[in-house]
């Protein structure tokens, strides 16, 4: 039963309040006391809820040269319209079997994507268990968790294709415009405006389906967590909240951007304080995340601090339980 968010507050909501409890949940939970063992475990559902969400690093791009064909800045434009003939009769002449194997290729692309996405919607209700209930579990909210993961994998599933259908076609039209205004040798202002004009719009749409994975995250789930209920009802309890406080949660979002600066810079120096060797490490499948894991453990503890201010029904942490007094012993009468 979905539990109605209160019309007011008693105390005015705060981003800044989250970050000590953050801050200790963190102490709490990896250092009081250090055991490899717990970190290993919770950093297990650490990693499985983001998998497939963070990318490794790449060099830069210099240029294509395979031997024969050279691009540079002079004559780049004709030797691209060139490269785009000679590509396209290579594709036509081998279709036969460029096509299958195409195919074959998208269809486990697809079946990868789609296991990656079903495994973090499990790894999320993993990952925020250890956190709020300070175990280092895996088989337990495996199980416990099965119903409402696969609810969120669901809803993932279908905000990706929502974002395929709408967003691959702005790409697409927006390589037509700039092929189009390469193969004619020179931009027009049609051509550029549209561009750019497209442009944005895939930029706004990129930040709209961003903003709902991160409410997803940071409060869908843990309203599942505590209700048992689907994805779309949570997300239905979560637009009261917002509705009622867009400005909280704006300055939420505003806030989160310079608190994963912060993280970032803190990162960075540890990085350099150890000559990269850290880095090296944080890009090893794995590894790099129980090493990162109090940095993963504070960005899970604080929206679920922040959430909590919105009453207790919100409240994912177990509540301590009031010392019940013992019985009086009876009195002797002399």
């Amino acid at each position: 039963m979905t539990i109605e968010p209160p019309s007011s507050h008693p105390r005015e909501i705060s981003v800044t309040e989250a970050l000590e409890p953050a801050y200790e949940r963190v102490k709490l939970i990896l250092f009081k006391p250090f055991d490899l063992t717990k970190w290993i475990v919770i950093g297990f559902g650490a990693w499985l809820a983001g998998f497939g969400e963070s990318g490794g690093g790449g060099g830069g791009f210099n240029g294509f040269n395979d031997g024969n064909h050279h691009f540079d800045g002079n004559n780049g434009g004709e030797q691209l319209r060139h490269f785009y003939h000679e590509a396209s009769d290579y594709v036509l002449v081998n279709l036969y079997w460029i096509l299958p194997l195409g195919i074959i290729l998208l269809v486990a692309i697809v079946a990868l994507w789609l296991l990656v996405l079903w495994l973090s919607s499990r790894g999320k209700f993993m990952f925020l268990h250890c956190v709020a209930l300070n175990r280092a579990e895996v088989e337990v909210p495996w199980r416990k968790f099965a119903g409402v993961a696969n609810s969120l994998f669901r809803f993932r599933l279908l905000m990706s294709l929502i974002g395929l259908v709408l967003m691959v076609p702005l790409l697409v039209f927006i390589a037509i415009v700039i092929l189009r205004m390469v193969l004619q040798g020179e931009p027009n202002v049609a051509g550029v405006m549209s561009a750019l004009g497209l442009g944005l719009l895939f930029l706004l749409l990129a930040l709209g389906f961003a903003l709902i994975h991160k409410f997803t995250v940071d409060f869908v789930v843990p309203i599942q967590f505590l209700r048992g209920g689907n994805c779309l009802a949570a997300w239905r309890e979560l637009n009261q909240l917002l509705a009622g406080n867009p400005g909280s949660f704006t300055l939420y979002i505003l806030f989160q951007i310079v608190l994963t600066m912060a993280i970032g810079v803190v990162v960075l120096l540890a990085i350099l304080l150890t000559c990269c060797l850290a880095g090296c490490l944080m890009l090893v499948p794995f590894v790099g995340t129980v090493l990162l894991l109090p940095v993963l453990v504070f960005k899970r503890a604080y929206p679920l601090y922040y959430l909590a201010q919105f009453g207790p029904q919100y409240n994912v942490f177990p509540v301590p339980q009031a010392l019940t007094p013992l019985p009086l012993e009876p009195q002797v009468a002399e």
